[in-house]
């Protein structure tokens, strides 16, 4: 068990049988009463994020998460499949542990895995990746950046707002955040 003095950003804690990333902390020593730890904590698994207060002292649970840096191999059906970069295991993730990471995949592409006990607790991304419009309607003579969004759908199957001028087989950067288009990739 360790005490509040050890937390620090980006430490994971277990409370109530949940994993929570620490965001923010603050040590206050306030003029009258003890000293206290205020954080900002974010759910592991869903993202939510919550204020605590721990007074000084209070002893809390550190969780090991070891994140490392693996190669999207292929989709099984019942799982995604990831290849470890240094020892080349596979594992099986889950897709509910995926999630809308699955929309920014493609095969042979770098992700950091998060692991608990070698349990997978979610896909980090790099922030954006270059994905080809596999379909989108034809633009027409006129068409600006400047004019509107029509909907495309790129290589995983996920469809995004591009500009009106962009074409079928035109390779763009999106955000995997947001799912937002960033700009035209030439090759």
């Amino acid at each position: 068990m360790a005490s509040t003095a050890d937390i620090k950003n980006g430490v994971v804690l277990s409370i109530d049988g949940q994993l929570w990333s620490v965001i923010e902390f603050q040590h206050v020593k306030p003029g009258k009463g003890g000293a206290f730890v205020r954080t900002k904590l974010k759910n592991v698994v869903s993202g939510k994020v919550v204020d605590r207060t721990y007074n000084a002292g209070a002893k809390i649970d550190i969780e090991n998460v070891d994140r490392r840096d693996f190669t999207y191999l292929y989709n099984d059906g019942d799982g995604f499949v990831f290849m470890d970069a240094t020892d080349y295991d596979q594992i099986t993730v889950p897709a509910a542990t995926v999630g809308d990471a699955a929309n920014f995949m493609l095969e042979n592409q770098q992700v950091t895995i998060a692991l608990n006990n070698g349990n997978p607790l979610y896909v980090d991304l790099p922030a954006s990746v270059v994905l080809e419009i596999t379909y989108t309607e034809p633009g027409l003579q006129g068409d600006r950046s400047t004019g509107g969004t029509k909907p495309a759908t790129v290589e995983t199957g996920y469809e995004i707002q591009v500009p009106l001028f962009l074409e079928t087989g035109t390779k763009v950067k999106v955000d995997t955040r947001t799912g937002d288009y960033l700009g035209r990739v030439n090759d």
